[in-house]
């Protein structure tokens, strides 16, 4: 995926100016930056959930800037939010289920019979271990601790068979412990698809990033390693802080 001078305005207020993105296939590429650099409404950008102003989202060579987020799932793309959107008396495999049931039109269907529903067991059984969470799946998601709420929304999104998965701050609110599995989970779900995540947790973004792009009020500041960007006086400046040590922002 890259964009092409990609632009969004709201009544005078430019929050991504002129973005030119570019990830490699098969690479992990994260957004940084301070708050207010533009990293949320660029990921809407590219999701389907804000229409750019101007500019272009090329997706192996097809433009699809503004186009209806089921199209651009359609198309291979998944994402998972921020902010956690779990139903809470739904046990763990019935999300699964549905899930993988809404491509076919059964999903949005609540009243169907469980028996259809149970076509798709198998496949979120293996999603559910795929995230570490096989042993409970019987469990009701509001029973879960945050990491593994925010291990079940990667599962979900990964139901969705995506190519290009995009992850919007996976470690946000979680201890050390969680977040060091978290980042196991993202380079394991990696393998063969291609991941763009935004992140504040910088040693997140060292243990996986292959290329990292700096925003700072809605432009590219700068691209590189981590290694390279976190060398970078404009970098150290902008985000990392006078001392260029490790920051959540």
């Amino acid at each position: 995926m890259r964009t092409v001078d990609l632009t969004k305005d709201f009544r005078g207020f430019t929050a991504v100016n002129a973005v030119n993105l570019d990830v490699a296939d098969g690479t992990i590429h994260a957004l940084v930056g301070p708050n207010g650099a533009g990293k949320t409404t660029l990921f809407n950008l590219l999701t389907g959930f804000l229409t750019p102003t101007s500019g272009q989202i090329l997706l192996r060579g097809e433009d699809i800037a503004g186009q209806q987020p089921e199209k651009i799932t359609h198309l291979g793309v998944a994402r998972s939010f921020q902010i956690t959107s779990l139903f809470d008396q739904m046990t763990l495999l019935e999300h699964l289920e549905l899930a993988l049931a809404s491509p076919t039109g059964l999903g949005y269907r609540f009243w169907t019979s469980r028996k259809k529903l149970g076509a798709f067991r198998e496949r979120s059984m293996e999603l559910l271990a795929e995230v570490g969470l096989a042993d409970r799946s019987g469990q009701r998601a509001g029973s879960l601790a945050y990491g593994q709420k925010r291990a079940l929304e990667i599962a979900l999104a990964l139901a969705l068979d995506p190519t290009l998965l995009l992850l919007d701050e996976p470690t946000a609110g979680m201890g050390l412990e969680d977040v060091d599995r978290t980042i196991g989970l993202v380079k394991k779900v990696s393998a063969g698809r291609t991941v763009v995540f935004v992140d504040h947790n910088m040693h997140v973004v060292g243990s996986l990033a292959d290329r990292v792009t700096v925003l700072q009020s809605g432009e590219v500041l700068a691209e590189g390693t981590y290694d390279e960007v976190r060398g970078d006086d404009r970098v150290i400046t902008a985000y990392l802080g006078e001392t260029g040590g490790e920051t959540h922002e």
